[in-house]
């Protein structure tokens, strides 16, 4: 099967490209290597999946891999021009769409960046979609489109009328553009709300990564809610195996179904306390840490929970690593990675 994954050099676009390769796919993977978070991090992914750092950094310019099913393309999704000159020249089945500007706060600060690329960029990708006869596009929505929902746990039949940040109203409308596609071109379309998404080669503006180096460097850590948030924490290697079982799924029974639309939650099935979870980085750093307890941030939510029973009875979804497993695989990654005795 051809896939195009994009945000390839992204936290969860590494891991499913990964996956997907191990599987005899072919890959193409895309990304625009921004500068929301430290872009070494990203060509050093993108060198595990065999791409070359100088050549990945040139925008439009096809980089081949030591794997002969990959390749990795630098585009913005905003340029509509060489997303349509790519689906012409690939032919796609399956688009995964993992690209997006991310970030609940950030999003308060800069929210252009987020109608360009989670707006504009997927608007591209729908009609690019469309015109080449792609079968199936799986798309990352996000489970900040709950919001103010106060019923638990987040059920996909819950409304999700009450977004509170620009984040997640990005990803509310590209649930509702999907839908509209889906019904007007007949392509099937999938929308997973993450939850709360950690483990080895993740992002250094998220609570695994920033509390880690908080505790290594003996610095204070930002305990939001005064510790008291829960987080259905789900273990990277859990939702790789639940998108690619999504990708190797058979569309043809959707369409007889009429069910060429869908959204899913996809997480752990389970809510752990923040201080249960710092107290894992804790044990296994061999380190305290200095906690500055801090009120509810702007965007955020109490508490989150994923009911994800739809995915497992339509897919066979199975999320299986506990935290204690997850933490311990994402501090001995994040040991090597910062050469750490």
């Amino acid at each position: 099967m051809k896939i195009l994954v994009t945000g390839a050099a992204g936290f969860i676009g590494y891991h499913l490209s990964e996956l997907l390769l191990s599987r005899d796919h072919q890959v193409v993977g895309i990304d625009n290597i921004n500068d929301y978070y430290d872009v070494n991090l990203k060509y050093a992914r993108l060198n595990q999946l065999g791409v070359d750092k100088e050549t990945a950094a040139v925008f439009g310019q096809e980089t081949t891999s030591q794997s002969k099913n990959f390749k990795f393309i630098r585009i913005n999704l905003e340029d509509r021009e060489a997303i349509n000159q790519l689906f012409q020249q690939e032919q796609f089945q399956v688009v995964c769409n993992l690209a997006a500007q991310a970030g609940v706060r950030y999003s308060i600060e800069n929210p252009h960046a987020y109608v360009d690329s989670n707006i504009v960029g997927y608007v591209n990708l729908l009609e690019a979609c469309r015109h080449t006869k792609v079968e199936h596009l799986v798309y990352a929505s996000s489970s900040s489109v709950y919001g103010l929902n106060s019923k638990i746990p987040f059920s996909t039949k819950d409304t999700v009328d009450t977004p509170i940040s620009l984040y997640a109203a990005s990803k509310k409308s590209n649930e509702l553009m999907a839908h509209t596609y889906s019904h007007l071109f007949g392509f099937a379309t999938t929308g997973l709300r993450f939850f709360t998404v950690y483990g080895p080669w993740g992002r250094p503006d998220m609570a695994a990564y920033l509390f880690a180096e908080g505790i290594r460097k003996e610095e204070p850590i930002k305990v939001f809610n005064h510790g008291k948030m829960e987080r259905d924490f789900t273990y990277v290697g859990d939702i790789v195996q639940g998108v690619m079982r999504i990708i190797e799924g058979e569309v043809a029974t959707r369409k007889e179904k009429n069910e060429l639309y869908k959204v899913y939650n996809i997480g752990n099935n389970n809510s752990v306390k923040l201080s249960d979870y710092i107290e894992n980085i804790e044990k296994n750093l061999g380190k305290k840490a200095q906690k500055n307890m801090m009120d509810m941030q702007p965007g955020d939510v109490a508490k989150t929970w994923a009911d994800v029973t739809e995915l497992i009875e339509d897919y066979g979804y199975s999320p299986n690593t506990t935290v204690e497993e997850g933490v311990k695989k994402f501090i001995d990654w994040y040991k090597i990675y910062n050469n750490l005795k």
